[in-house]
């Protein structure tokens, strides 16, 4: 059985199935081994399709599709696809835009980076009618609307974070 389809006007898109780690018209995050570690707001970021296919830019040239660079996602945010210009039809077309232009793209993980993809796609469908998307106002946005995928997320999140600042705060006390 199909799951039940979210309806968006005339328009329907599909239910987030975290199982076969579909998030439609979402925003997802997962962890960087070590940068995460040492910063647990610092990670790897994609955007889903209306179909759920996570898309991100995962390398210089390279735009992962249904199979992101570091992982499942462990958090995500729902957007509206209503807010893009064109609905839903408008945020595939951005989507598929950002990812042709970031597969001509080299990476630098400072500069044009993944979220720096994500960031072009909602620029180019005038996400909530802005064209002033960028990657530190998405990390912030990313903090405060996200939800993580389940307890295992979160834990996969904060615990290397924890276990790390743990050890560096005994070290410290203790010598």
């Amino acid at each position: 059985m199909d799951p039940p389809q979210l309806e968006m006007g005339s328009q329907s898109y599909g239910t987030i199935d975290k199982s076969r780690d579909r998030y439609p018209c979402c925003i997802v995050w997962t962890p960087i081994p070590l940068l995460t570690w040492i910063c647990p707001v610092i990670g790897h970021m994609g955007i889903a399709l209306s179909s759920g296919i996570i898309r991100d830019f995962a390398g210089p040239y390279f735009v992962s599709e249904d199979d992101m660079a570091f992982g499942s996602p462990t958090k995500y945010w729902q957007m509206q696809p209503s807010l893009a210009r064109g609905g839903l039809s408008g945020w595939d077309l951005a989507v598929t835009e950002a990812s042709e232009i970031y597969k001509n793209r080299i990476h630098n993980i400072c500069c044009d980076n993944c979220h720096s993809h994500v960031a072009t796609a909602l620029n180019i469908m005038h996400y909530d009618d802005s064209s002033s998307w960028n990657m530190v106002k998405l990390a912030f946005l990313m903090m405060v609307h996200s939800r993580y995928v389940s307890f295992a997320g979160f834990i996969k999140t904060w615990i290397p974070f924890l276990i790390l600042a743990t050890v560096v705060i005994l070290l410290v006390v203790l010598l």
